[in-house]
């Protein structure tokens, strides 16, 4: 069960001007003026700070404006229309609790937003400090954001993040974590991948430190990029060269070079909903080429197109047969 401390009333008007500088900013970004007079006027009270903070998580939760809202906000200016919508949202940031903090998180697992895809699904997010992320097949993330940490949970499947630089003067980590241990992006590009009873990580841009769940005194990692590892709750593994197609299933393919037959196999059925069995005789067979995940019978088609397998299907394809051709 989740508990919070009294949460203080914040007053109306800065609630909507709050609810007013959000709207703006989903209508298109912020001259260098504007963004001026944003930072003078979320600085200029610490109201006006915490209505700001309530706005941002409100964002965090919802991947933006409510639908109905966004039409109405983005009326002209002044209109009735407009003005409903900012007293709407003004009542929206008033309910929702402000103090992420002061939130304990039980046993549960419960956390303060819950994102998922289904299997064969790719979903992208921008959250609300503007960082970028890419949830692949069959996976799910929790994502906490407080006045120190900003927080993502990936409880299962597989993340590409591009993290965005806190907006000042906060200036939070940015912290992923998994049952295995704790990552800290440091200005990164990276992908992480929850498979039991291990956690894969690979950095493709900037560095990426890596504490263990269960072994707090070994010294943290630091990867690179260009680099991968792998690690469980009390050991890292080593630290290799990242495969050079790493993410490209964010771009709606899946790569295969000099890959074992079963390897492959083990990945597609990832992005597919029933049973792709082979024959023991290819498990040994190298693939290499470039297939769409969203398309796997399309898939099928080129393995059988290019090597000596005979693909069958049954039960309306939910059940397939790879064999030697």
């Amino acid at each position: 069960m989740l508990t919070r401390r009294h949460e203080p009333h914040l007053d109306h008007q800065a609630l909507e001007e709050a609810a007013d500088w959000l709207i703006r900013m989903t209508e298109g970004e912020l001259n260098e003026t504007e963004r001026g007079e944003w930072e003078c006027w979320r600085l200029s009270t610490p109201e006006r700070g915490r209505a700001w903070a309530r706005a941002q998580l409100l964002q965090t939760k919802l991947g933006g404006l409510p639908p109905s809202l966004a039409m109405s906000a983005l009326d002209r200016p002044g209109s009735p229309e407009r003005r409903a919508a900012l007293g709407k949202l003004a009542i929206m940031l008033a309910i929702l609790p402000a103090g992420w903090g002061s939130w304990k998180l039980a046993e549960s697992q419960q956390w303060s937003a819950d994102y998922r895809t289904a299997v064969g699904q790719q979903r992208e997010l921008t959250l609300a400090d503007g960082t970028k992320i890419t949830l692949n097949t069959d996976t799910s993330i929790d994502v906490l954001f407080d006045t120190n940490h900003r927080l993502i949970h990936l409880r299962e499947g597989e993340i590409l993040v591009q993290t965005a630089p806190d907006i000042a003067p906060l200036a939070r980590p940015f912290l992923i974590s998994t049952r295995q241990g704790r990552m800290q992006a440091l200005g990164t590009r990276f992908s992480v991948r929850e498979l039991q009873p291990r956690t894969h990580l690979a950095v493709l841009e900037g560095a990426v430190k890596v504490e263990l769940a269960e072994n707090r005194q070994t010294t943290p990692l630091i990867v690179r990029a260009g680099q991968r590892t792998d690690f469980s709750s009390d050991t890292f593994g080593q630290v290799t060269a990242a495969d050079r197609y790493v993410g490209t299933w964010a771009q709606g393919m899946l790569m295969a070079d000099n890959m074992r037959l079963a390897d492959f196999v083990a990945e597609f059925t990832r992005y597919r909903r029933g049973f792709v069995r082979f024959d023991p005789a290819l498990a040994n067979l190298r693939i290499s080429g470039a297939y769409p995940i969203s398309d796997s019978q399309r898939t099928l088609n080129m393995l059988a197109q290019t090597y000596p397998i005979l693909v069958s299907g049954h039960l309306n394809g939910y059940w397939v047969m790879l064999s030697p051709a």
